[in-house]
């Protein structure tokens, strides 16, 4: 706790320039607070911004109620954390040491400020960022997941959590400080809980309702048209939200489940430019999403499309599936793929508790020191048993083909047959899957040999074939043999990105032809921007 603090000291050392707070002087007020009073109570709402102008004040422990850390802010120094641009609530409390000068700003205006200044917004951002990665990096202030280890929907909402780089800790549902926790938030004994703070137990606890808590799940407003909504927020989506904000337009990115979509589930990809030594898929992502919500982008997490519809004035309808309704005057499709499921018995069953789609921290400790099975071919699953080799006992990689040259890059390949703790089995596949209420052990098959073996395992991780998300948008746009969205020239659009509906574009993996990698999905999202713009304003 004593190096938090002190990180936590350097954060906010570079304060705002004389002109940033005279900017906000315009636009704000100054409120006193008497020592021991709070400045923000934990849990309220994220909706102004407070720069100390005297005094000093302390950020509080939402475990203890006690101060959080050894350091404490004072003059030049604003309180608050990244959860402040989507709008959330305050994972932690503030409370003035002393009598203290504050100079208030309601979130609107300082997004409007931080939009036309770009300077401030940097410094702040900046120190916004840094304390949430820390907050990650020690996970005292967040929820509480009271839980056991076989509870599949509490491993959903974890994975939910780490994925979209939301704090969390978990404690066992039957121990005593569990025990504790729940008595005080009026939750029955052990019984799988949500717990904001010490005292507050989420209702039916869900993604959703912790997406509420984090400001992830934005009202959407009926009456609401917006220039641009991008469907999906992985590499491309993401893209297309930096570059929409950047160019002023009014633009929404739904997501149906966290950011960073199929590469969001990537613990490390290697060949991106600018991380010689690798990044991790969510890790680039969430850094997207805070660079595109400094622009103004909002995000609605987790929210999946169902259908859309044109209107008779060019714009769309696009319903989801909570009901609600969402207007654009364009839509930028990048809902990608997804990993298949296997055609196997009992799959469905063991999913979450046995059977996984991504390769993270969370997943991986299922299968700690025991073996585990990655099932695929591409780039995706020979990362994922580099990452699972870490902690593993050892990974068996199940490959349909003879070979991986023509699917998998050559550095990994390398990497994966000269690796101790890692097996290639080319030429099989999973036939069975074997368990009580978790998976126990696998049968796989050789499919040269015809032969079966069975191995015991409590971890497959399934990273084969790729379905395009594309049914919700009702046959509007003209797809390719294999449900991929057909773009350009060839089908009637008007530029490279757009499809055979005026309006409707598509970038990233969702795209027919596209080249199916994080860098090219990027330079998709970016460029196809320019065009919406141009549909936008000339129509």
């Amino acid at each position: 706790m004593e190096s938090l603090a002190a990180d936590l000291r350097t954060m906010v050392r570079t304060p705002l320039e004389p002109e940033h707070v005279r900017a906000m002087r315009k636009v704000g007020e100054t409120i006193s607070v008497k020592a021991g009073e709070m400045l923000v109570p934990l849990g309220a709402p994220t909706d102004a911004f407070f720069y100390l102008e005297e005094g000093e004040v302390e950020a509080i422990d939402p475990i203890s109620g006690e101060r959080y850390g050894a350091g404490t802010l004072g003059p030049t120094q604003f309180f608050g954390e990244i959860s402040f641009l989507a709008g959330g609530y305050a994972l932690l409390g503030a409370r003035a040491v002393t009598d203290s000068s504050v100079l208030r700003v309601d979130r609107e205006e300082m997004l409007r400020l931080m939009s036309q200044i770009p300077e401030m917004s940097d410094i702040i951002v900046t120190v916004f960022a840094a304390r949430r990665r820390r907050m990650l990096e020690a996970p005292d202030a967040g929820i509480t997941l009271l839980a056991t280890d076989g509870d599949r929907e509490m491993r959903t909402i974890a994975a939910f959590a780490s994925r979209n780089r939301i704090p969390y800790r978990e404690i066992d549902q039957n121990s005593d400080e569990a025990h504790r926790l729940a008595q005080a938030c009026g939750v029955a004994p052990d019984t799988p809980a949500v717990i904001f703070g010490m005292t507050k137990a989420l209702e039916a606890p869900s993604p959703r309702a912790v997406a509420r808590v984090f400001g992830l799940d934005a009202t959407l407003g009926a009456d609401a048209i917006y220039d641009v909504l991008i469907v999906g927020a992985g590499p491309a989506g993401v893209s297309a939200g930096v570059y929409a904000g950047a160019e002023g337009m009014r633009a929404l990115v739904i997501e149906d489940l966290t950011i960073g979509g199929q590469a969001g589930t990537s613990s490390r990809i290697e060949n991106y430019m600018g991380f010689p030594t690798g990044i991790a898929g969510a890790d680039l992502c969430w850094r997207g999403e805070v660079q595109a919500m400094k622009f103004g982008t909002r995000f609605a997490i987790p929210r999946r499309a169902v259908s859309v519809t044109p209107e008779p004035d060019g714009s769309f309808c696009v319903a989801l599936e909570d009901g609600e309704i969402v207007r654009a005057r364009s839509i930028v499709v990048a809902t990608g793929v997804q990993y298949r499921r296997l055609p196997i018995d009992r799959l469905e069953e063991f999913e979450g508790s046995g059977i996984y789609y991504a390769a993270t921290d969370v997943e991986a400790r299922y299968c700690r020191e025991t073996d585990a099975v990655v099932i695929g071919g591409g780039n995706s699953a020979g990362q994922a048993a580099m990452f699972l080799s870490r902690t593993a006992g050892h990974v068996h990689l199940l490959v349909r083909k003879r070979t991986l040259a023509a699917s998998m890059s050559d550095y990994l390949v390398s990497r994966l047959e000269s690796h101790p703790r890692i097996t290639i089995h080319y030429g099989t596949e999973l036939t069975g899957l074997a368990g009580d209420t978790r998976l126990e052990s696998v049968t796989v098959h050789d499919r040269v040999s015809g032969m079966d073996w069975s191995l015991r395992t409590g971890g497959v991780f399934v990273m084969v074939g790729a379905a395009p998300n594309t049914d919700w948008l009702c046959g509007l746009v003209q797809l390719d043999d294999n449900g991929f969205v057909c773009t350009g020239p060839a089908v009637g659009g008007r530029s490279s990105y757009e499809t055979s509906h005026h309006g409707i574009f598509a970038v990233g993996d969702v795209r027919a032809g596209s080249v199916k990698r994080v860098a090219s999905s990027v330079g998709e999202g970016a460029v196809v921007m320019s065009k919406v713009w141009d549909h936008v304003n000339t129509g």
